[in-house]
């Protein structure tokens, strides 16, 4: 059958006879295209151009006769295969028929077998859906006895307010028992109850939330007073090991005993820690032994009930909100009450309200985070400084700041502990640094100036032991290591320890502000200002005392005596800043600079030498009644020196009971150097005409006088002291053994004269020279002594007067 089929298709298509070559070739390209199933679209259009298309319809029809006897070959071909087909099923539908009579048969048979069993088997089939119903029955009062125990315990967690496990319950009614309840009626009574349930838990917790927020205000105050207490205490205890230490290191200095002395170690953490929750406990109560009330527990269950609910990030949001409020209310300072009153208050409740939130963030459980935190801080911090600034600014006392800068440095040493950077305030109280030492330097100027308005002059009766480790040992201004018997009069009066203990109290103030403010070597700014109090502040007060109030040698001695203890007083300042400071002694020892009071102690002595020497002119007037032309020399010293020596004597005798030993030798010595000048200024002036030789060594017997009493006290002074006394003298020393020497053109040797006549003014010379007289010149003793020989020491004097004029 194929392969007839295939020669059938090999066969060539017929063309019509007569027609020419071109026709035929058309008529070929036609099939080919035909068969090949190409478009006729190129043949219709040159058909149609060149005006033929019978043409082209002939050769279509050419083609389709020529087609028409391959097609009945084909149907011949398939209808033979169609026969045969046929009479195949004719022979299969007898086997068919008896088929189907065998399955008839066999249907029957088995229908007669089957229907008992399936009498039977519906039987079952009722008896299992009967059976099924039951078990559905049993299930459903099961699930709804569950159910309602469900429902039981969820209202009993309710009345307990026990709402995370009654919120656990409504979960269980959602998906373990709502889709598998039958009754509608429960099903609807629940859709609406859990939801209902839902929104009063809610209610109740955010009122619960609401009432934490407000007592929370409460106790962050109260937990930020006692945090700043501990840490005022931690310092104070620091504060008194330290003392202990330098009075042990004083001791030490001022003995040679060995000072063994013990610290005794505290952990003054652990209350602190144990206030704020910082000990290790669960985060739900934080230090109820010291502040009731302090309980995160409702914070913590709204935020774990707000979890529950799906409502967590809604609670951090409107937690974060209302305590950013809380504190944006913290920072209102009051107008009505000074700041100074409400600036602890003021810090304690920023202060505890960050402990909180410390509290909070570590065991919150992302309740708030760590950038949350920080930005608060950031706020309060920047807050905190300008109301700093906005207050120092106004405040004009210098305690007032002090107050506020130690409540300020403790807040920042308190929360330091915890993380929170506080450099930012502490710069806003070094920024105000001097302004404080301005205004205690004020405070300082008028103290000191009350106390030295109400000085009586007077040495200070200390009658107790108490009273002498106040005024005296309090201050190391002591001479000797010895307690005094009493009652004991001291070499000074009573303003020496008044301004003294303002002194000190202005080293403790100063060393009080600049410590814990985060500088840790402050000594120099102590020592600059501790320089500017004394050198400014108490030795200006000093020189407007001694020109305004010192009248009297008694005063002027008892202000010189002041000046003397001060001097040692001073000495204590430096070293009591430098201990305060935390450095070695060594160290400050080293920096020490001169005496800052030199001013008023060069006053002071000034004041003393001109009040002894004009008491010495009025003495001096008697140098008048000296006998210039005198036969013989006065062997007892003239009366004017007599009277002098009488008054210094007494002077001494007093001012040794007061004044050191240098200031009485630079006093004594100036008041000589004066009497040494009037001496020579008298026989230099014109009161003094002509004067004798015997007078001369009535003069010499006066400045021996003089030198003798230097030399008396020497046992008062230092080795050496007594020859820089004497050298006060050396003025009118050195013209008298010229005048009286056998040479005196020797004063013209320069070797000679600077050597011994390094004080004397040539002029003077030259004048007092020409007014020395030789006996032998008397009243008409030159008749006598005419053509005599001259005197070889009225010569020399001679030659002197002369060379000493020609060289002016």
């Amino acid at each position: 059958m194929i392969s007839t089929t295939k020669s059938r298709r090999k066969i060539a298509p017929t063309t019509a006879d007569g027609g020419d070559t071109g026709e035929k070739l058309e008529q070929l390209l036609i099939s080919s295209a035909i068969c090949n199933g190409e478009d006729l679209g190129p043949f219709i259009r040159k058909t149609f151009a060149t005006g033929k298309p019978e043409t082209l319809l002939q050769n279509l029809k050419s083609f389709a006769r020529s087609k028409e006897s391959e097609i009945e070959e084909v149907c011949k071909a398939h209808y033979q295969d169609f026969i045969l087909a046929v009479d195949d099923l004719r022979s299969l539908l007898s086997d068919v028929e008896s088929l189907k009579s065998a399955l008839y048969e066999s249907n029957s048979r088995l229908q007669s077998v089957a229907g008992p069993l399936l009498t039977a088997l519906d039987s079952y089939v009722e008896a299992q859906n009967v059976s099924q119903n039951i078990n559905l029955a049993l299930l459903s009062n099961l699930s709804c006895i569950q159910l309602t125990e469900v429902c039981s315990r969820a209202n009993l967690h309710l009345t307990d307010g026990n709402f995370y496990m009654a919120l656990k319950c409504l979960d269980s009614i959602e998906t373990d028992f709502l889709d598998k309840t039958q009754s509608s009626t429960i099903k609807n009574m629940l859709d609406k109850k859990i939801p209902a349930i839902r929104s009063h838990i809610e209610r109740v917790i955010s009122k619960e939330f609401g009432d934490w927020l407000v007592e929370i205000r409460v106790v962050s105050r109260n937990l930020g007073q006692l945090a700043i207490g501990q840490a005022s205490a931690s310092r104070q205890r620091e504060e008194d090991l330290r003392m202990k230490q330098r009075q042990a290191e004083e001791q030490s200095r001022l003995s040679l005993r060995d000072c063994v002395y013990a610290l005794n170690e505290e952990d003054e953490d652990d209350v602190l820690l144990a206030a704020v929750g910082g000990g290790g406990d669960d985060g739900n109560n934080n230090g109820n032994g010291f502040l009731q009330g302090f309980d995160l527990t409702p914070l913590y269950r709204a935020y774990h009930i707000h979890q529950t609910l799906g409502l967590g990030d809604r609670f951090k949001q409107y937690y974060f909100e209302n305590r950013k409020l809380q504190l944006t209310s913290d920072f209102q300072v009051s107008s009505m009450t000074p700041f100074l009153e409400s600036h602890q208050t003021f810090f304690a409740q920023i202060a505890g309200f960050f402990i909180v939130e410390d509290r909070i963030f570590r065991t919150g459980g992302g309740l708030i985070t760590k950038m949350e935190v920080e930005n608060l801080w950031d706020t309060a911090v920047g807050k905190m400084c300008s109301v700093l600034e906005d207050q120092f600014s106004r405040m004009q006392t210098a305690n007032h700041l002090l107050l506020i800068k130690d409540y300020v440095s403790l807040l920042g040493v308190t929360l330091r502990r915890y993380g929170y950077p506080v450099d930012a305030l502490l710069d806003v109280l070094s920024k105000h640094r001097d302004k404080y030492h301005e205004l205690l330097l004020s405070d300082c100027r008028k103290q000191i100036s009350e106390a030295l308005s109400a000085d009586k002059f007077e040495q200070m009766l200390m009658k107790k032991e108490y009273e002498y480790n106040m005024n005296v040992l309090s201050f190391q201004i002591q001479t000797s290591d010895i307690i005094p018997a009493f009652p004991y009069v001291a070499p000074f009066s009573s303003t020496v320890p008044d301004c003294c203990r303002i002194v000190r109290s202005f080293v403790e103030d100063s060393v009080s502000f600049m410590s814990y403010g985060g500088q840790l070597d402050f000594y120099d700014v102590v020592k600059k200002y501790l320089d500017r109090l004394l050198s400014e502040v108490l030795d200006e007060a000093l020189l407007k005392l001694i020109s305004s109030s010192v009248h009297v040698v008694s005063q002027a001695m008892q202000v010189a005596a002041n000046m003397a203890v001060l001097e040692r007083a001073c000495e204590f300042f430096f070293r009591h800043a430098a201990q305060l400071s935390g450095i070695p002694l060594r160290m400050a020892e080293r920096g020490r600079r001169n005496f800052p009071l030199n001013n008023a102690r060069d006053a002071a002595e000034n004041v003393l030498s001109g009040l002894l020497k004009a008491k010495v002119d009025g003495f001096m007037t008697l140098i008048e009644n000296v006998n210039w032309m005198a036969d013989e020399a006065a062997q007892g010293g003239n009366e004017y020196v007599n009277e002098v020596l009488i008054y210094l004597e007494t002077l001494v005798s007093t001012a040794q009971q007061i004044l050191p030993a240098p200031v009485l030798k630079r006093v004594l010595q100036d008041v000589l150097s004066h009497i040494s000048g009037l001496i020579v200024e008298n026989l230099y002036g014109d009161s003094v005409k002509r004067f004798s030789v015997n007078a001369i060594m009535g003069i010499d017997i006066d400045i021996k006088l003089l030198e003798s009493f230097a030399d008396n006290l020497a046992p008062n002074f230092a080795d050496g002291d007594t020859e820089q006394l004497k050298s006060g003298l050396t003025e009118s020393r050195q013209l008298i053994n010229l005048l009286l020497s056998n040479h005196p053109e020797n004063f013209l040797n320069p070797v000679i004269r600077e050597r011994s006549y390094n004080s004397l003014d040539y002029r003077k010379v030259v004048t007092i020279s020409e007014k020395l007289r030789d006996p032998s010149e008397r009243l008409f003793g030159t008749f006598g002594t005419r053509g005599a020989k001259q005197n070889p020491k009225k010569k020399s004097l001679d030659t002197l007067i002369k060379r000493l004029k020609d060289a002016n």
